[in-house]
């Protein structure tokens, strides 16, 4: 059993816990009617097309490959910080028991900046989008390779019914193939194979290439994710066709958070003017 294997079987025996509910898109439009406040997240990506591009920060404490990240980690200061850097977009990893986030951490830092945020979290069940909208998601997080094709087409459906930017995640080609089968729009590429956490930038050149020649590449937006650590390997993402770049663990572990956001950006930040 690799690592993914155990998280996914984890994620159904936390899902299993969850309130029963048939959950239909108008209970999820409900949700988030009495939430409101809904961040465009979709929209503060596409906001650096098509000469720069944005910055999705990730509020990371920990991953099963690298331990904990950061010994003084302060999930608040950290979404201040990415604000205050430029940041389009904050990524919350909710995940307790592998990730050593939580749901609370969402909440607070939705309380504490404005930008629009992304649940980071294994999503195999509608009772969890529910949870998402009622803890402060703007966006959630499909994995292509733990979902079934009827899976990632009914909970893609149901997100985007409800008003949530989905970020369909994919590695490979067959990934690729299945998510604009379901008509994802907002595409990660993952440069880390999760069976194995090999990194390997290469993907998202290969897969880009990919989304250029299909017939929806014009509605896509394009996030290259992982390994992501110099401005040399945002250039390369970007000359690639990316959109925006999904950041966490370079970023949790700079000493200088803000100058490390700057240094990414570099002068992408300045297309906006």
């Amino acid at each position: 059993m690799t690592i993914l294997d155990e998280i996914v079987q984890h994620k159904r025996t936390e899902a299993a816990r969850l309130p029963v509910a048939d959950i239909s898109p108008e209970i999820l439009q409900s949700a988030m009617k009495s939430r409101g406040d809904q961040r465009d997240f979709a929209g503060a990506v596409a906001r650096f097309r098509p000469e720069g591009v944005a910055l999705i920060a990730e509020v990371k404490r920990a991953s099963p490959s690298a331990g904990i990240i950061r010994d003084d980690f302060d999930p608040l200061a950290l979404a201040r910080e990415y604000h205050s850097a430029g940041a389009a977009c904050i990524s919350v990893l909710t995940d307790q028991r592998f990730f050593k986030g939580s749901l609370e951490d969402l909440r607070n830092v939705r309380r504490s900046v404005p930008l629009p945020l992304l649940r980071k979290d294994f999503i195999i069940d509608e009772r969890q989008i529910l949870e998402s909208i009622q803890c402060g998601a703007d966006a959630i997080l499909l994995i292509a390779a733990i979902l079934g094709d009827a899976e990632l087409g009914r909970l893609h459906s149901l997100a985007v019914s409800a008003g949530l930017a989905v970020l369909v995640e994919v590695h490979d080609e067959h990934d690729l193939e299945r998510a604009l089968g379901c008509g994802a729009r907002l595409i990660g590429i993952n440069n880390r194979d999760l069976r194995t956490f090999k990194v390997d930038v290469a993907v998202t050149e290969r897969l880009a290439r990919a989304i250029k020649s299909s017939a929806a590449k014009n509605d896509i937006l394009l996030v290259s994710e992982s390994g992501i650590k110099t401005r040399a390997d945002v250039e390369r993402v970007k000359r690639a066709g990316a959109d925006a770049i999904l950041v966490g663990e370079t970023l949790v572990r700079a000493p200088a958070i803000q100058q490390k956001v700057a240094e990414l950006l570099a002068n992408d930040a300045e297309s906006l003017t």
